[in-house]
Protein backbone atom coordinates (compact mmCIF):
# COMPACT_ATOMS: atom_id res chain seq x y z
CA UNK A 1 0.00 0.00 0.00
CA UNK A 2 1.18 3.37 -0.92
CA UNK A 3 0.16 6.39 0.90
CA UNK A 4 -0.43 9.02 -1.69
CA UNK A 5 -1.91 12.11 0.78
CA UNK A 6 1.08 14.08 0.30
CA UNK A 7 0.56 13.45 -3.49
CA UNK A 8 -2.79 14.67 -3.45
CA UNK A 9 -1.91 17.44 -0.62
CA UNK A 10 1.04 18.67 -3.44
CA UNK A 11 -1.66 18.82 -6.21
CA UNK A 12 -3.39 21.42 -4.19
CA UNK A 13 -0.90 23.73 -4.75
CA UNK A 14 0.30 22.60 -7.95
CA UNK A 15 -1.88 22.77 -11.30
CA UNK A 16 -0.15 20.31 -13.67
CA UNK A 17 -2.74 20.45 -15.92
CA UNK A 18 -2.31 24.16 -16.90
CA UNK A 19 -0.40 24.97 -20.33
CA UNK A 20 1.72 27.47 -18.16
CA UNK A 21 3.23 24.85 -15.98
CA UNK A 22 3.45 22.46 -18.76
CA UNK A 23 5.69 24.91 -21.00
CA UNK A 24 7.79 25.46 -18.18
CA UNK A 25 8.60 21.88 -17.07
CA UNK A 26 9.38 21.21 -21.03
CA UNK A 27 11.75 24.36 -21.52
CA UNK A 28 13.50 23.52 -18.42
CA UNK A 29 13.94 19.41 -19.26
CA UNK A 30 14.37 21.11 -23.17
CA UNK A 31 17.56 23.19 -22.46
CA UNK A 32 20.08 21.23 -21.56
CA UNK A 33 19.25 18.45 -23.55
CA UNK A 34 19.63 20.55 -26.43
CA UNK A 35 22.71 22.02 -25.69
CA UNK A 36 24.35 19.00 -24.48
CA UNK A 37 23.30 17.22 -27.50
CA UNK A 38 24.26 19.72 -29.94
CA UNK A 39 27.99 20.08 -28.13
CA UNK A 40 28.46 16.12 -27.91
CA UNK A 41 27.70 16.44 -31.44
CA UNK A 42 30.08 19.47 -32.47
CA UNK A 43 32.94 17.42 -30.35
CA UNK A 44 32.35 14.67 -32.52
CA UNK A 45 31.71 15.96 -36.17
CA UNK A 46 33.27 20.00 -35.83
CA UNK A 47 30.09 20.47 -37.78
CA UNK A 48 29.26 23.74 -36.55
CA UNK A 49 32.98 24.71 -36.65
CA UNK A 50 32.86 24.28 -40.62
CA UNK A 51 29.52 25.88 -41.30
CA UNK A 52 30.10 29.07 -38.91
CA UNK A 53 34.04 28.88 -40.51
CA UNK A 54 35.88 28.87 -37.39
CA UNK A 55 35.41 26.65 -33.39
CA UNK A 56 35.16 30.87 -31.58
CA UNK A 57 32.14 32.07 -34.13
CA UNK A 58 30.44 28.45 -34.14
CA UNK A 59 30.32 28.49 -30.01
CA UNK A 60 29.28 32.05 -29.99
CA UNK A 61 26.45 31.15 -32.20
CA UNK A 62 25.63 28.47 -29.69
CA UNK A 63 26.03 30.68 -26.89
CA UNK A 64 23.73 32.83 -28.30
CA UNK A 65 21.58 30.24 -28.93
CA UNK A 66 21.25 28.75 -25.57
CA UNK A 67 20.70 32.72 -24.08
CA UNK A 68 18.13 33.11 -25.93
CA UNK A 69 16.54 29.60 -25.11
CA UNK A 70 17.24 30.56 -21.45
CA UNK A 71 14.80 33.92 -22.16
CA UNK A 72 12.46 31.15 -23.26
CA UNK A 73 12.82 29.63 -20.46
CA UNK A 74 12.66 32.27 -17.72
CA UNK A 75 9.62 33.62 -19.33
CA UNK A 76 7.76 30.29 -19.22
CA UNK A 77 8.45 29.58 -15.47
CA UNK A 78 7.34 33.54 -14.96
CA UNK A 79 3.95 32.74 -16.47
CA UNK A 80 3.68 29.46 -14.59
CA UNK A 81 4.23 30.95 -11.09
CA UNK A 82 1.90 33.44 -11.88
CA UNK A 83 -0.59 31.06 -12.69
CA UNK A 84 -0.22 28.72 -9.89
CA UNK A 85 -1.93 28.92 -6.65
CA UNK A 86 0.13 30.36 -3.76
CA UNK A 87 0.79 29.31 -0.74
CA UNK A 88 -0.68 31.59 1.80
CA UNK A 89 1.92 30.94 4.64
CA UNK A 90 4.23 32.61 1.90
CA UNK A 91 2.21 35.36 1.15
CA UNK A 92 4.21 38.09 3.07
CA UNK A 93 7.27 40.00 3.69
CA UNK A 94 9.55 37.64 5.21
CA UNK A 95 8.88 35.08 2.31
CA UNK A 96 9.29 38.34 -0.37
CA UNK A 97 12.75 39.34 1.39
CA UNK A 98 13.56 35.78 1.80
CA UNK A 99 13.07 35.33 -1.96
CA UNK A 100 14.82 38.48 -2.95
CA UNK A 101 17.83 37.35 -0.88
CA UNK A 102 17.71 33.78 -2.15
CA UNK A 103 17.73 35.16 -5.38
CA UNK A 104 21.16 38.03 -5.27
CA UNK A 105 23.10 35.25 -4.23
CA UNK A 106 21.92 33.05 -6.55
CA UNK A 107 22.96 36.06 -9.10
CA UNK A 108 26.04 37.09 -7.27
CA UNK A 109 26.94 32.56 -7.86
CA UNK A 110 25.67 32.92 -12.01
CA UNK A 111 27.09 36.19 -12.56
CA UNK A 112 30.49 35.78 -10.87
CA UNK A 113 30.78 32.11 -12.45
CA UNK A 114 30.29 33.61 -16.20
CA UNK A 115 33.22 36.28 -15.17
CA UNK A 116 35.31 33.81 -14.09
CA UNK A 117 34.85 31.43 -16.96
CA UNK A 118 34.26 33.69 -19.92
CA UNK A 119 32.10 33.60 -22.87
CA UNK A 120 33.59 30.23 -24.16
CA UNK A 121 34.59 29.23 -20.82
CA UNK A 122 30.75 29.29 -19.58
CA UNK A 123 28.79 28.04 -22.91
CA UNK A 124 30.73 24.80 -23.85
CA UNK A 125 33.83 26.07 -25.55
CA UNK A 126 35.72 22.66 -24.71
CA UNK A 127 33.25 20.58 -26.87
CA UNK A 128 34.52 23.22 -30.22
CA UNK A 129 38.22 22.69 -28.90
CA UNK A 130 38.45 26.21 -27.30
CA UNK A 131 40.35 25.16 -23.74
CA UNK A 132 41.13 27.48 -20.87
CA UNK A 133 44.52 27.35 -19.67
CA UNK A 134 44.03 26.25 -16.17
CA UNK A 135 40.89 25.10 -14.24
CA UNK A 136 39.33 27.91 -12.71
CA UNK A 137 39.52 28.22 -8.78
CA UNK A 138 38.68 31.42 -7.70
CA UNK A 139 35.77 32.63 -6.18
CA UNK A 140 32.71 31.69 -7.08
CA UNK A 141 34.73 28.23 -7.68
CA UNK A 142 36.63 28.30 -4.36
CA UNK A 143 33.17 28.08 -2.47
CA UNK A 144 31.37 25.61 -4.89
CA UNK A 145 32.13 22.84 -7.29
CA UNK A 146 29.40 24.28 -9.61
CA UNK A 147 28.49 27.61 -8.71
CA UNK A 148 26.47 28.10 -12.00
CA UNK A 149 23.89 25.10 -11.52
CA UNK A 150 23.55 26.03 -7.98
CA UNK A 151 23.18 30.07 -8.84
CA UNK A 152 20.59 29.16 -10.87
CA UNK A 153 18.49 27.11 -8.91
CA UNK A 154 19.05 29.63 -6.10
CA UNK A 155 17.89 32.07 -8.73
CA UNK A 156 14.54 30.41 -9.52
CA UNK A 157 13.95 29.28 -5.90
CA UNK A 158 13.96 32.89 -5.11
CA UNK A 159 12.03 33.96 -7.67
CA UNK A 160 9.55 31.23 -6.54
CA UNK A 161 9.39 32.87 -3.13
CA UNK A 162 8.86 35.88 -4.14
Amino acid sequence: QVDVTAMEQLFDYVDVTDSGFIAAVLSIAFNPLFWNVVARWEHKTRALSRAFGSPRAACYSLGAVILMLNCVRSHCFTEAMKSQPKLEGLDCHWAYYSGLAILAVGTLFVISSFLALGFTGTFLGDYFGILMEAKVTSFPFSILDNPMYWGSTAVYLGWSLM
